[in-house]
């Protein structure tokens, strides 16, 4: 058993920055970060967009980024967290920058800023088109300088540890006390008992199979806090990016960053109809549900798989210079977009739910708190503006570092059991966990995706019971592996995002039932 006073699962932005700043504050205190993957490896390393930010007050305001990001929810968000994570997002922004974060400035030397779908104005910080891997090697870098950071790459956080598994627990207050860790390397399991725990494992993406997100994304700390009874909402609004390069092959989708569309391309269909300014004044910079959902609706008239981003318009030095990464990779797969048009489909990319939190990152079970992609603040309301999410990370892992400065957790002497898996066996046919894996992922976009319907969400439960008996008792009968639990992981997923769906009988935002609309689009 390893103990430590924080226990930090994930290794993105969230998880970072929050590390660093109590690092610094109490070198006395040592932090654990566990991660599944490589140490960089994350949500955040493929973030291209970059950070909302209002740095300039007289060519931008606090009050329209406020406007923007309450539009773009739809009703649904918590005006006052708005308030908070947009006026308190340029200060932190400020102590990234401080950390060695590096981001583009113009021939006068000041901020070049990008717009994205949603924004009324110029205010995306970025670094090329590959913000989040800049932001993720200088958080690093800052984590590496210090030493009570310990960063445990390979690592897999099993399960939370809770009342339920302390059973001589004197205390009646549903708590955590640290996680069961699996040693991918040497296939051992073993316990890290903390005084305080966060989860910042980011987001689900898997769970649709075609997505933006990279393999690691499936849901683990969410699923991780449902079985340990924190409450989760709001896991119906998945948000769908409009414009993932369409691949016939592969279930990666690469993504086609909306500050391309703020820079002027155009979506077409076959015909080289452009049919964005049929769906919303504000065209092809419409929030993402708004172009999600046309795309959806397109390709469901045509019969096509995919609609096309025209950037042959676009003057091509300056786009080589803004999206390096894009226009290489489009030359990858041969499309030179001086002369062709980018074949692009919707893809899985953001959920604006999750584990639900106070303005101070605690979830409804104590020493446990939670940070960026996996929890549910109030900030995005029902859909997610553009390049909201790195400045909401940022600002809730300062809170969070601020009430544990102020409230810092008493030391807990509570024996903790080992991990049990006597009579289970090494489990010799993975195929019943790809057959299963891939089911559920068709299962989530056949029936759960961009448009959803009550009869195939109520089909989606009965089938997704199935997988869930079968799943379950070979998780009884075999030894632990990764992939095994990041599947048993997505079930719950998937089980929270279709329940939480039919309860939900109005549209908003990144969610729409056609049950719920007297007229379809």
């Amino acid at each position: 058993m390893i103990s430590t006073d924080f226990l930090v699962i994930g290794s993105g932005i969230a998880g970072l920055t929050f590390s660093v700043k109590m690092a610094e504050k109490f070198p006395d205190k040592t932090i654990v970060i566990v991660t599944k993957a490589s140490e960089d490896e994350s949500n955040t390393k493929y973030a291209q967009g970059g950070v909302a930010i209002v740095l300039d007050e007289e060519k931008d305001s606090f009050k329209k980024h406020i406007e923007d990001t309450l539009k773009a929810g739809d009703g649904l968000c918590n005006k006052g967290v708005v308030d908070t994570v947009i006026k308190e997002g340029p200060q932190r922004f400020k102590e990234l920058m401080l950390w060695g974060a590096n981001f583009d400035v113009d021939g006068n030397g000041d901020f070049d800023l990008g717009k994205e779908g949603g924004h009324s104005e110029y205010r995306i910080v970025h670094h090329k088109d590959i913000t989040g891997a800049e932001i993720e090697r200088a958080l690093l870098q800052k984590a590496h300088q210090l030493s009570n950071i310990t960063i445990m790459p390979y690592h897999f956080a099993i399960d939370l540890i809770t009342n339920h598994h302390v059973k001589d627990s004197s205390s009646s207050e549903l708590s955590c006390y640290g996680a069961y860790i699996l040693d991918q390397k040497e296939g051992r399991i073993f316990t890290i008992k903390s005084n305080s725990t966060l989860l910042a494992s980011g987001g689900i993406g898997r769970v649709y199979g075609h997505t933006t997100n990279p393999v690691i994304a499936t849901g683990d700390g969410i699923a991780m806090a449902y079985r340990a009874k924190a409450k989760i909402s709001d896991m119906e609004f998945v948000q769908f990016h409009p414009t993932a390069l369409y691949e016939l092959h592969g279930e990666s989708s690469f993504l086609i960053s909306e500050a391309v569309r703020g820079f002027g391309a155009y979506l077409r269909n076959k015909d080289g109809y452009r049919f964005m300014p049929d769906y919303d004044e504000r065209a092809e910079l419409a929030s993402r549900d708004i172009v999600s959902q046309s795309i959806d609706n397109e390709l469901k008239k045509s019969g096509d798989t995919h609609v096309f981003l025209d950037c042959t318009h676009l003057d091509i030095d300056a786009f080589k210079s803004h999206f390096p990464n894009i226009y290489n990779k489009c030359m990858e797969n041969h499309i030179d977009i001086q002369r062709d048009w980018i074949p692009v489909v919707p893809a899985s990319h953001y959920l604006c739910g999750g584990i639900e939190v106070d303005p101070s990152g605690r979830t409804t079970v104590a020493n446990l708190f939670a940070c960026g992609e996996c929890t549910r603040t109030g900030l995005h309301g029902a859909n997610r503006l553009a390049s909201n999410s790195l400045l909401e990370a940022l600002v809730y892992a300062h809170n969070i570092y601020k009430y544990l400065s102020e409230n810092l957790p008493k030391t807990t002497d509570i024996h903790i059991p080992q991990w049990k898996d006597e009579g289970t066996t090494i489990a010799e046919e993975h195929v019943l966990i790809q057959h299963n894996l891939r089911e559920l992922q068709a299962l989530m976009r056949d029936y759960v995706g961009i448009v959803r319907n009550n009869r195939r969400l109520k089909k989606a439960i009965k089938r997704l019971d199935l997988i869930y008996n079968e799943v379950e008792e070979f998780y009884k009968e075999t030894k632990i592996t990764t992939s095994l639990c990041e599947l048993r992981n997505m079930i719950n997923v998937s089980h929270l995002i279709i329940n939480q769906s039919l309860a939900r009988k109005e549209n908003k935002g990144g969610y729409f039932n056609i049950d719920n609309l007297d007229i379809i689009l």
